[in-house]
């Protein structure tokens, strides 16, 4: 049995190396991920309980293992709904630093979500 095979059930959601793997590939790439694409990714189907372990590990690839400078990587995961990220990144101050306290939905915040994708496509290319 592999490595892989014997991580358990939470997989590579709690691994925040794989997840951040992921997401610089997604920004080199200059594109999102869902939450359902990037739990595909990781090897599970998308539900409620997994995609909140998902947004815990988020959080530590922003604030763990971001090298000095590095834009951040979690706002790349969004809603296949509307394309915008979750309440989580909201509520945990993903955009503080830019100073933006507008709306979390609709066209201001995608405006708002696009110009910090911009910024990590940008680094990652």
């Amino acid at each position: 049995m592999g490595a892989a095979a014997e991580v358990g059930a939470a997989g590579g959601i709690a691994d925040s190396v794989e997840v951040r793997a992921h997401l610089v590939a997604a920004a080199s790439a200059g594109h999102p991920l869902t939450y359902s694409e990037l739990l595909a990714l990781l090897g599970h189907g998308f539900s409620r309980p997994k995609m909140r372990a998902l947004c815990k590990t988020l959080a530590a690839v922003d604030n763990d293992l971001a090298a000095p400078g590095e834009p951040e990587l979690a706002v790349l995961v969004v809603r296949q709904s509307d394309g915008l990220p979750g309440q989580g990144w909201w509520v945990a101050g993903g955009a503080v630093p830019y100073d933006y306290d507008g709306p979390w939905e609709g066209p201001e915040a995608a405006a708002f979500i696009a110009r910090v994708q911009q910024k990590t496509f940008d680094y990652w290319r």
